[in-house]
């Protein structure tokens, strides 16, 4: 298993981002794939910058409303071009990230239909390209419930569309991460490890939190909810060796001091190395 980071809590600076995490031992991440498309004409000048600081791609996050058939040759397109674009980058993996807003009642079959057609044609236009394209299930969006994530699992070719569990929109969404990885055990090819911010919360853990401002969705692994230990166990059950991806949408301190806690729980609590 290879650890990467997401730069999310850089924001735009996602050359800061790196700098940062890069003394921390951190070898590989994603960034937002708006920033890296800036580059698309400029790949060399992007690589570069990962090569000064002894980082790699793990991946780059593809999106779409998939369930609308009239945008489907805009989603196509544009998961190709992200594709593309990674794997002039050296990277193998496009996250499909499903868009809200969530409809009343949720998704409907008919509507995941739509998505699983619209996936399996761009799965299999990004495996042309040597990049394997992995559904990330979300809250707020199209793709949330566990009814939504087993009926794309059913409805999609395993041969073009593969899994990326996030054990916090998961948990958030209801299930046990550890439970619906086993369940599609071999289709995982990413994945991305975030907590859950706790119901109740122990302050000395959060010191900057004065008690009465609005608590962010996801934390800093560890601190949290979310079963770490029962996720490593499943991955080893598989001989999982890909990448497994540390993302914290917002710090409550600093990027690279929350980038810290979850490096000390990986090693400390799951056994775990950042050394790729």
């Amino acid at each position: 298993m290879k650890i990467s980071c997401h730069l999310i809590t850089w924001g735009d600076h996602f050359v800061h981002g790196m700098q940062e995490a890069s003394t921390l031992g951190y070898q590989a991440c994603e960034t937002f794939t708006r920033l890296a498309l800036q580059y698309e004409n400029r790949i060399e000048e992007f690589k570069e910058l990962f090569d000064q600081y002894g980082f790699r791609l793990s991946a780059l996050y593809g999106v779409g409303r998939f369930t609308e058939l009239a945008n489907r040759q805009e989603l196509l397109d544009y998961n190709v071009q992200v594709a593309r674009f990674a794997a002039a980058c050296g990277s193998d993996r496009i996250v499909f990230g499903p868009r809200g807003p969530r409809t009343e009642g949720g998704t409907t079959l008919e509507e995941l239909k739509i998505a699983a057609e619209t996936m399996n044609e761009a799965g299999k236009r990004c495996l042309e390209l040597g990049v394997k394209a992995c559904v990330h299930p979300h809250l707020r969006t199209e793709i949330q419930d566990e009814s939504e994530v087993d009926a794309i699992m059913e409805l999609t070719d395993p041969r073009y569309v593969f899994f990326c569990p996030d054990t916090a929109h998961l948990f958030r969404a209801g299930m046990d991460p550890a439970v619906i990885m086993r369940r599609y055990k071999d289709r995982i090819a990413y994945l991305h490890l975030k907590d859950v911010f706790p119901e109740q919360p122990d302050l000395s853990h959060f010191p900057i939190l004065s008690g009465d401002e609005q608590m962010p969705i996801f934390c800093e692994l560890g601190l949290g909810p979310v079963d770490f230990p029962s996720v490593i166990e499943v991955l080893k059950e598989i001989n999982y060796d890909g990448w497994l991806t540390v993302e914290i949408d917002r710090s409550l301190s600093t990027p690279i001091n929350s980038l810290r806690i979850c490096k000390e729980y990986i090693e400390n609590k799951l056994g775990l190395t950042l050394a790729v």
